[in-house]
């Protein structure tokens, strides 16, 4: 047993000086195998994407259970972890999950669109995940600022993952990984707002629904990670037989869509399948005119394409207009614009 401890120090002890001595390896390692990951998952593996998904949540399982894990180790083994090796593999965690969701939310974000915020943060996120004096000397040593990256990141993974694992639709996803993230943190913030009269027991509830709050009525805001566009247009034509547009127009005339409407074309990729219903919201100067219900079935074979012809304008239809494709949830897959003139 005695040979056996030995050997294991000596191998942890090796581990760490490596780590401290090549740095980057470890954010290397996380940014290969994060744009890696997206590229399997595009081609159609759906093996490899939900075992690089399984492998994402059983990793924070782990790291929520960290502190339990350990103790147990030490009462069963005799000897703890370092501090130092726990500290890279929690590092290492948030590198991996934060470049194996990254890839996707940079394709499904609605860059013109509130979007481009949450992408900006986790991107953010991830650039500080690789610079260890932002990560060690920053986040890390502040509560609230480490707690504040780890359920962002934990609900970045957990909008990936569970759609893949699953095959959940989209707000189905959202509810889950808002629940669960929102859950996970309310020990740790029990922790940091150090509940020493009851009425903060209170205030502890009342923190973590708010979290949940901004986290639901945000939701526009957050890109929907595992469904992006691959196709888009606005046309007068449609080809119904062979199920594809024509030509995409910017501009079109009042005479031109009273005579025949309009087509709102758009083809959705999804490596999880698609199974839910969508919206084409039909918008004229910023205001909401129309929305019209898409349910969609089918494998990524079928294209996931969907269209709505619009045919109802108000009486003066000329002004800028968009056609928003939703998810049920409300959060934002894409944009179409033109603009109609007199």
């Amino acid at each position: 047993m005695l040979i056996w401890k030995e050997r294991v120090q000596r191998l942890i002890t090796l581990i760490l000086g490596l780590l401290q001595r090549y740095p980057r390896v470890i954010a290397l390692f996380g940014f290969c195998s994060g744009v890696f990951s997206f590229i399997m998952v595009d081609r159609h593996r759906a093996g490899f994407a939900r075992a690089m998904a399984i492998v994402m949540l059983v990793s924070w399982i782990w790291l929520m259970l960290e502190n339990l894990l350990t103790d147990r180790f030490k009462r069963r083994f005799g000897w703890e972890v370092p501090p130092g090796l726990l500290r890279y593999a929690t590092q290492l965690i948030h590198q991996e999950s934060l470049f194996f969701c990254l890839p996707f939310f940079f394709v499904t974000t609605t860059w013109n669109s509130g979007q481009a915020l949450f992408t900006g943060v986790l991107t953010l996120a991830g650039l500080a995940a690789i610079t260890d004096p932002v990560y060690y000397k920053f986040l890390s040593v502040r509560r609230w600022t480490f707690l504040g990256y780890h359920t962002l990141t934990l609900f970045a993974v957990l909008l990936t993952a569970l759609p893949i694992i699953l095959h959940l639709s989209t707000p189905q996803s959202y509810q889950a990984a808002l629940g669960i993230a929102v859950l996970l943190s309310f020990p740790s913030l029990a922790v940091t707002v150090k509940i020493h009269k009851w009425w903060r027991w209170f205030a502890l509830v009342g923190l973590t629904l708010s979290i949940g709050s901004v986290g639901w009525f945000a939701r526009a805001w957050v890109p929907p990670s595992t469904l992006w566009m691959t196709e888009m247009a606005v046309t007068e034509s449609f080809d119904n037989a062979q199920r594809t547009p024509g030509d995409s127009l910017e501009t079109v005339s009042v005479a031109q869509i009273k005579a025949q409407g309009l087509y709102a074309y758009t083809a959705i990729n999804a490596p999880r399948g698609l199974n839910e219903r969508i919206y084409h919201a039909w918008r004229k100067d910023g205001q909401e005119v129309d929305r019209i219900a898409l349910d969609i079935k089918g494998g990524r074979e079928a294209g996931y394409r969907a269209w709505t012809h619009k045919q109802n304008f108000p009486t003066d239809p000329s002004g800028k207009w968009q056609v928003q494709v939703l998810t049920e949830a409300g959060q934002v897959i894409g944009t179409l614009r033109f603009e109609v003139t007199p």
